[in-house]
């Protein structure tokens, strides 16, 4: 299966069972899930695990580690596809360990996505779904080139909604 391109600091592969203690790390970190309902269990990121190879099965892509090129895990980063106020969107998200925020992985790894979606996928947009307090996420898509355009109502609290095309207009290449 293809992955994102290798960045300056960051390389990008599938995730599988193996990865089950650094995800159920990283998942049960209060400070990385804040804006989550809960924090994952182990259980619940073995669940994330089989979840995410199924959508490698079923789309071709899905979330992936991301690590750095010495092999030191980050997190996870990647495309998912989401309901959005009842219609399928395809989503990038990213979950990076709470002593790394800051220092521009998300941002880093969020690009690459959108790359790869730009070569990777039939998807005229991109959106990312934000709790309206998490500002430092909300940062890393407006960095990608979205801007919001709605909110999705389908949780227990709205959602902001921030898209961009994925396909670059003739006007967009002069």
């Amino acid at each position: 299966m293809a992955t994102p391109d290798p960045t300056a600091r960051l390389r990008f592969r599938e995730m599988d069972s193996a990865d089950l203690d650094d995800l159920a790390a990283l998942l049960g970190d209060a400070g990385v899930m804040r804006y989550y309902p809960a924090t994952k269990t182990r259980e619940g990121a073995a669940a994330w695990i089989r979840w995410t190879q199924g959508n490698y099965a079923r789309y071709g892509h899905g979330l992936w580690i991301i690590e750095t090129h010495e092999g030191a895990f980050v997190g996870d980063c990647g495309l998912t596809w989401q309901q959005v106020n009842g219609v399928p969107e395809l989503e990038v998200g990213y979950h990076v360990r709470s002593e790394l925020h800051g220092q521009g992985y998300a941002t880093e790894a969020a690009t690459a996505c959108v790359e790869f979606a730009r070569g990777h996928s039939e998807a005229e947009a991109l959106v990312a779904i934000i709790h309206p307090d998490n500002r430092a996420s909300e940062r890393v898509a407006e960095k990608l080139g979205m801007v919001r355009v709605a909110d999705d109502l389908g949780e227990s609290f709205p959602r902001r909604v921030l898209r961009m095309p994925l396909r670059r207009s003739p006007a967009d290449a002069s």
